[in-house]
């Protein structure tokens, strides 16, 4: 049977966002720049790392179609951290890559953690290097929040998204957690 994906673009404040989708469930969603347009709104489907994630939904068809997590993407970015909770999604990758892309879960905004921090999380800590592997492979940016993660001493470490996208992320969620932490209804 044929796996009927949608792909959908949008407007961010770090720059174009791509979404993959089935049934309201998110496969992907990356920054745009990171994709070859073929010209006509679609993508060289053998541009990586999309072949890469395809791969993993072979038969699969792929239409273009409305954004039908537009809202809450934006209210992330608006300030509303809450607004993504409630986005299902499902990466394809490998059980220990699920396992560490669900550990970046409990990262919360505004919060960072080390890779050694989550090898340790999963149960696996002299895994470091094979978590910073499939952090790097996360096909849901911003969603599946692998920004939060950096280096043990503290540094920005790599994000596929490039280094400043990832400053910006952190940046953000750090001043609104602030501004939240300080609210006299709080």
């Amino acid at each position: 049977m044929t796996l009927a994906l949608e792909l959908s673009r949008m407007a961010s404040p770090l720059g174009p966002l791509i979404l993959m989708h089935h049934a309201n469930i998110l496969h992907l969603l990356d920054f745009d720049d990171q994709y070859r347009s073929t010209g006509d709104n679609q993508l060289d489907h053998q541009a990586d790392p999309l072949a890469r994630i395809l791969k993993s939904y072979r038969p699969y068809s792929l239409t273009n179609a409305e954004n039908p997590f537009e809202k809450p993407l934006n209210a992330y970015f608006a300030g509303d951290f809450s607004a993504l909770a409630p986005i299902r999604t499902a990466p394809a990758g490998t059980h220990f890559q699920r396992s560490v892309w669900s550990a970046l879960g409990a990262v919360e905004p505004g919060n960072t953690a080390s890779y050694g921090t989550i090898a340790r999380a999963i149960g696996v800590p002299k895994a470091s290097r094979a978590v910073g592997l499939a952090i790097g492979a996360n096909p849901i940016a911003v969603v599946i929040p692998c920004h939060r993660i950096i280096g043990a001493n503290g540094s920005l470490t790599g994000y596929s998204g490039g280094l400043p996208r990832k400053a910006w992320l952190l940046a953000h969620e750090a001043a609104s957690a602030a501004k939240i932490a300080a609210s006299p209804t709080r």
